[in-house]
């Protein structure tokens, strides 16, 4: 089974075809997202509130880069449980909800939150939860409780 194209819009679901130029957006959370145009990209930027963001111009694969060939081996999917994901991939997991803080910021002090900030509130609240676990161990329990974080 061979398509015709290489991916879809993410906004318009027209087909992007191979070896043709598309916008893939300039915020790194967004870069599974790929837009048939400008136009398109620009339909995007509003719905996901991206401060200062734009459209970067890419090629997509040829063909024979994109669709392994009949006569190669056949395509493995391997599944991923939770449990052998290592600590490096875990860290980089953004644990806050940014449209709820910068909400949170601009109503409470009228100001902007850099994008830089949910990463390093992600690595204090991991921070935090390993010690309150560790505490929770400590105590013989298996759920950590609001009394766990107290310093």
């Amino acid at each position: 089974m061979e398509t015709s194209y290489w991916r879809k819009c993410g906004s318009c679901k027209k087909e992007i075809g191979f070896n043709v130029i598309y916008q893939v957006c300039s915020v790194s959370s967004c870069s599974k997202h790929v837009f048939c145009s400008v136009n398109c990209w620009d339909m995007h930027n509003p719905i996901m509130n991206h401060k200062s963001s734009w459209a970067e111009e890419m090629r997509s694969p040829r063909r024979e880069e994109a669709l392994p060939e009949a006569s190669e081996a056949p395509r493995r999917v391997i599944v991923v449980s939770k449990q052998t994901i290592s600590s490096s991939q875990e860290s980089q997991e953004v644990l806050i909800v940014a449209s709820k803080l910068k909400q949170y910021i601009k109503d409470k002090y009228d100001m902007n939150t850099a994008g830089s900030v949910m990463d390093t509130l992600s690595k204090n609240v991991r921070r935090l939860t390993d010690r309150a676990a560790e505490k929770a161990k400590s105590e013989g329990r298996k759920t950590i409780m609001d009394r766990d974080f107290d310093s």
